[in-house]
């Protein structure tokens, strides 16, 4: 039987999903079988399990920390929004249709059958089960019924170490606020507070901590200093989508940060090269001179499209790609770069829209969504791309809808002789595969065609080893967590010993 410490927040991205996995690592590196869990998530960005099963990309990462293969029972809700007032809802790996968020409120007491089975099942094979809530506990409108944080923590009987973001200001009065709009038996759940995020001098900090234990009765166990770990984001309010890479590059990246970006994940390698200028990309003034240009997935294709349309993105965009710039597109990016997109059977619109018309390729959304991890090889291409013939990549597709290629397809996919996947025309490329870019090989000579597209024929950008570069990160993260909190107090409130 595993024994299970939870990590809760006072409010979204206070670092809850990068804390569970720097003690998930901890707990690995001294020798324990550890594994995340979190019952209900809402993100876009997910991941494919290797039996097919939907999850949200925080759990992947954190079974990655862990070094375990991600599974389905670390995930066994996950909401993907897909307007304001509703989300696609997706239980055990599979979508069972969209809800209105007022019936979402009423249904989700339904699943606790099946968050408790995925537990029980990580329960039966891990010595420790890091289980992270979801938002706030706090959410008084939203205690009824609780499925992901004091709800979920009196089903699992489990210990909760509450987070604040001091970064955000005022952290002492998210701690004590919180604590205070919690009921007796919760409040008594919450062992130890801590506070992440922050800068400075920490002998600065130490009277506000001495002033709200003795408010709260609750001991600080951790105050961990603002880190740049380098490690996949949970959703949208993640802060690299709003920050330059900082300056002058041998070429400039341009990501679109589509109102529904999905995945954007599958750009971390991109992120992560030095020499590249990289940016996510609001308006048609910050197109303007791009080598590069990427359109992410969407978890809204066709409303996306007509944003990029309306924003004067789409026209800037084909400016560039009419001026010699490099566009790809991936997943729902690679379905807006064809010629029509159609909706018939109302999967998100129910409309029939043109396309950016880059690509030859015209699309089909269907009811069934495809969700399968590939391996495939790029075909013998010709043209600006043909240096990438024959390079294994691997990756995942999740995506409703059917592509047919008039011209060049990308990707022969093992096994799958009958699907054209992906499709090439002059410098505008498209895929269905998240995770192209994570093949070392693939990024590499790709930046190396550009650059010499560019007349940098002596120029070289190196791509890292994303394994190896995520290992390093892993334990940066892990190193950061141990030196700034009380380990021995953490293992205590599981009655475990240290082993560090």
């Amino acid at each position: 039987m595993a024994r299970v410490i939870m990590v809760q927040g006072t409010m979204s991205n206070v670092g809850k999903s990068l804390i569970t996995a720097g003690l998930l690592r901890m707990f690995v590196q001294d020798g324990y079988k550890a594994a995340p869990f979190k019952s209900q998530n809402m993100a876009l960005n997910s991941y494919i399990t290797k039996d097919g099963l939907e999850i949200g990309r925080a759990q992947a990462m954190q079974a990655e920390a862990c070094g375990i293969e991600p599974s389905v029972y670390m995930n066994p809700v996950l909401l993907k929004p897909t307007t304001d007032v509703g989300s696609q809802v997706i239980v055990n790996g599979v979508s069972v249709g969209n809800m209105p968020a007022r019936e979402y409120f009423a249904y989700k007491k339904r699943l606790i059958p099946d968050i408790m089975h995925a537990y029980q099942e990580l329960d039966k094979e891990y010595d420790i089960v890091v289980v992270e809530g979801a938002g706030s506990p706090a959410e008084i409108n939203l205690k009824k019924n609780d499925i992901v944080n004091m709800g979920l923590a009196k089903l699992l009987d489990a210990p909760v170490l509450l987070v604040g973001d001091i970064d955000r200001g005022g952290v002492f009065a998210q701690l004590a606020g919180t604590l205070v709009l919690l009921e007796d038996e919760e409040r008594a759940r919450i062992k130890g507070l801590i506070i992440n995020k922050f800068r400075g001098d920490k002998t600065i900090l130490d009277p506000g901590i001495e002033m709200i234990e003795q408010l709260v009765k609750k001991p600080v166990v951790g105050v961990i200093p603002y880190a740049n770990v380098d490690v996949d984001d949970e959703d949208s309010l993640a802060g690299r989508l709003s920050v330059r890479s900082g300056g002058e590059g041998l070429l400039r990246l341009r990501i679109v940060r589509l109102p529904r970006i999905s995945n954007f994940t599958d750009f971390h390698i991109l992120e992560a090269m030095e020499g590249l200028d990289v940016q996510y990309a609001l308006s048609p003034r910050e197109i303007e001179g791009a080598d590069l240009i990427i359109i992410p997935g969407s978890k809204s294709t066709i409303e996306d499209l007509l944003w990029l349309r309306s924003s004067g993105l789409e026209a800037a965009i084909k400016k560039r790609a009419a001026a010699g710039a490099v566009v790809i597109g991936i997943c729902g990016g690679y379905q807006m770069m064809g010629r029509q997109i159609r909706d018939i059977v109302g999967a998100e619109s129910a409309k029939t829209i043109r396309g950016m018309e880059l690509l030859s390729v015209e699309t089909d959304f269907s009811e069934q969504k495809r969700t399968v991890q590939v391996k495939g090889r790029v075909r013998r291409l010709e043209g600006f791309f043909a240096q990438l013939s024959g390079i294994e990549v691997s990756g995942y597709e999740i995506h409703m809808g059917r592509s047919r290629v008039e011209e060049q397809s990308l990707l022969d996919i093992q096994g799958e002789k009958e699907i054209q996947e992906g499709s090439v025309r002059g410098k505008c490329m498209g895929t269905y595969l998240h995770g192209i870019f994570d093949s070392q090989e693939f990024t590499q000579k790709l930046i190396r065609i550009i650059l010499k597209d560019k007349g940098c024929e002596e120029c070289e950008l190196r791509a890292p080893d994303m394994a190896q570069y995520k290992e390093e990160q892993y334990d940066k993260l892990a190193t950061l967590v141990r030196e700034n909190v009380d380990v021995k107090a953490i293992y205590s409130y599981m009655g475990l010993e240290d082993r560090g």
